[in-house]
C-alpha cells in the first residue's frame, strides 16, 4: 500500500512501529479519519499535500502488517530455502518470462534448470511429462502459466494433499507409550548425524519423553565424546565403552540400562559408514539383529541423516542404505546452506521414503518438521496461509 502512494521500494526488514499520535493535553484527540484517495492541494514548485485523515489510515495500516504474527517454522524454511529458491524457482520464472512462446527449446533449458538443480532425472522427466501434457490440454500458447502447473506437480510428487500442517511429520515417529522405543539414526561421516540425534532428543525430551543416548560410533573417540558432551548439555545418559569396543556390545548395554531406567526412547548413534564400505555396512546389520533380538520389533524407526549439500551423492547413500537398514524415514540436514533443496523432490520421487524432519541451523531448535505445504511456499516465495 504504502508503495504505491509514496513510490518507495518495500523492505523485507521488520521495523518498529511508532505510537500513535497522543493527543495535547487538554485536547480532545484527533478523530480517526477512514482511509482513502489523497486529497492534493497542488501549489506550483510545491509537492502535494496528503490529507491527515489518509496518512492516519496508511499509518494504521502500517502497524497491523508489522504486529501481524510471522509463523517461525515457515519464517525458518523460507530462510533455509532462499539459495534453493533462487536457483530453481526463480530461474524457471525467469525462463518462462522471458521465453514468451511455448516450444521444444523451452522444455530444453526448464529440463537443465531442474537437473542442476538436483531434482533428479526420474522427477525431472515427471515434470516434463506432465508439464506438456497440461499444456497440451489447457491449450496454452504462452510459457507463464506453467509456473503454477509446476507448483502443482511438486506438491503431488511431495505427497501434498492441501492438508493442515502437523505439528509431527506427516507420517510420525512409530512412538508407542508403555514399551522402550528404538530409533536408529544411520549416516556417512559429515552429514551432521550426532548433531541431529542431540536435535532430536532435545525435540523427544520437550514432549516428555525420558530418553537415552547408545554411543555405537566405537570407531572414533572424538564420536563418543561429542554424543558424551550433548548428553550432558541436554541432562540424558549417555551408555558407551571405549574406542574400538563392539558396537552392537554397546547397543546390547544400551536396551539393558535402558530397560532398567524406564527409558521411553533410546537413540543409537552409529559410526558414520561410507555406504561403500561391505564390512561398515555388515556391522550396521549386526546392531540390528542385536535390537531384534532383544526387543522383538525393534529398531521401530531407522532414520538415514543425508546432508542435503552434497546434491544426487545423497540419492546413492539413501539406496545403498535402504537396502541395508530398511529405512523408515530421513532428515535431511544442512538445508540451510545449500541451493540443492530439489534433493528433497528426487528423494521422495525415487524411494517414497518420508522425509521426516529438515536441519535448518545449528541450533538444538533448528530441527524442523517437513511438510509439503510450507515447504512449496516457500520454496515458491509465497506466504504460508
Amino acid at each position: 500500500m504504502l508503495k504505491k502512494l509514496f513510490g518507495k521500494k518495500e523492505s523485507t526488514e521488520t521495523v518498529a512501529v511508532p505510537d500513535a499520535p497522543e493527543s495535547v493535553e487538554g485536547e480532545a484527540p484527533p478523530a480517526l479519519e477512514e482511509a482513502g484517495p489523497p486529497e492534493s492541494s497542488e501549489v506550483p514548485g510545491e509537492e502535494p499535500k496528503l490529507k491527515k485523515g489518509f496518512l492516519r489510515g496508511a499509518w494504521e495500516a502500517t502497524k497491523k502488517l508489522a504486529l501481524t504474527p510471522v509463523d517461525p517454522w515457515f519464517e525458518a524454511v523460507a530462510k533455509g530455502l532462499d539459495r534453493t529458491r533462487q536457483g530453481l524457482v526463480n530461474q524457471v520464472s525467469s525462463l518462462l518470462r522471458l521465453h514468451g512462446r511455448i516450444d521444444d527449446s523451452l522444455w530444453e533449458e526448464l529440463e537443465d534448470i531442474l537437473i542442476t538443480s538436483d531434482v533428479g532425472t526420474a522427477a525431472t522427466e515427471k515434470i516434463i511429462s506432465q508439464l506438456r501434457a497440461l499444456a497440451k490440454e489447457k491449450k496454452m500458447t504462452t510459457a507463464d502459466p506453467l509456473l503454477e502447473e509446476l507448483r502443482g506437480i511438486l506438491g503431488d510428487v511431495l505427497g501434498y494433499h492441501d492438508e493442515e500442517v502437523p505439528t509431527e511429520p506427516v507420517e510420525p515417529l512409530n512412538i508407542v507409550s508403555g514399551r522402550l522405543n528404538v530409533i536408529l539414526m544411520v549416516g556417512v561421516n559429515g552429514t551432521g548425524k550426532t548433531t541431529t540425534t542431540a536435535k532430536l532428543t532435545h525435540r523427544l525430551k520437550g514432549q516428555g519423553h525420558r530418553v537415552i543416548l547408545a554411543a555405537a560410533d566405537t570407531f572414533r573417540a572424538a564420536a563418543i565424546d561429542q554424543l558424551l558432551v550433548w548428553g550432558a548439555r541436554l541432562g540424558v545418559d549417555v551408555i558407551h565403552q571405549n574406542e574400538g569396543s563392539d558396537p552392537a556390545a554397546v547397543v546390547f548395554d544400551a536396551v539393558s540400562a535402558a530397560k532398567a531406567r524406564k527409558a521411553d526412547v533410546l537413540i543409537v548413534d552409529t559410526a558414520g559408514r561410507l555406504h561403500s564400505k561391505v564390512n561398515l555396512m555388515e556391522e550396521l546389520r549386526k546392531i540390528k539383529r542385536v535390537l531384534t533380538r532383544e526387543i522383538p520389533d525393534a529398531p521401530h524407526e531407522v532414520l538415514l541423516v543425508l546432508d542435503a549439500t552434497t546434491g544426487q551423492n545423497a540419492v546413492n547413500q539413501a539406496r545403498t542404505f535402504n537396502d541395508v537398514a530398511e529405512l523408515s524415514g530421513l532428515v535431511l540436514a544442512k538445508l540451510d546452506g545449500t541451493a540443492k533443496g530439489g534433493i528433497v523432490i528426487a528423494i521422495r520421487q525415487e524411494f517414497q521414503i518420508p522425509v521426516k524432519y529438515i536441519g535448518l541451523g545449528e541450533k538444538l531448535e533448528d530441527l524442523q518438521v517437513f511438510h509439503p505445504k510450507p515447504f512449496l511456499a516457500a520454496l515458491f516465495g509465497e506466504s504460508d496461509g
